[in-house]
């Protein structure tokens, strides 16, 4: 499309059609490119963010038992040399 067209165009439909007619094809056009490439990628990032979280609240169970042990451990030492 050439000037002389665009502006045929805006002489017969008038700027306001023409930029909404515009702006509707910049909508259509990320809409398209949000459901097709974005949302593939933030489905496959919440995924694994998902099993980070999984894997952060088993660390910390471990973690919650291992101090509950020591502390048993070293309570017992402290009894056994009273």
């Amino acid at each position: 499309m050439d000037a002389d067209s665009i502006a045929k165009y805006i002489n017969q439909y008038g700027f306001p059609i023409i930029a909404a007619g515009g702006m509707g094809y910049i909508v259509y056009y990320v809409w398209v490119w949000a459901t097709t490439a974005a949302k593939p990628i933030l489905e496959q990032a919440y995924n694994v963010l998902v099993e980070l979280i999984d894997q952060i609240r088993v660390l910390d169970n471990d973690m919650i038992r291992l101090r509950q042990k020591l502390t048993t451990i070293l309570l017992l030492r402290q009894n056994k040399k009273d």
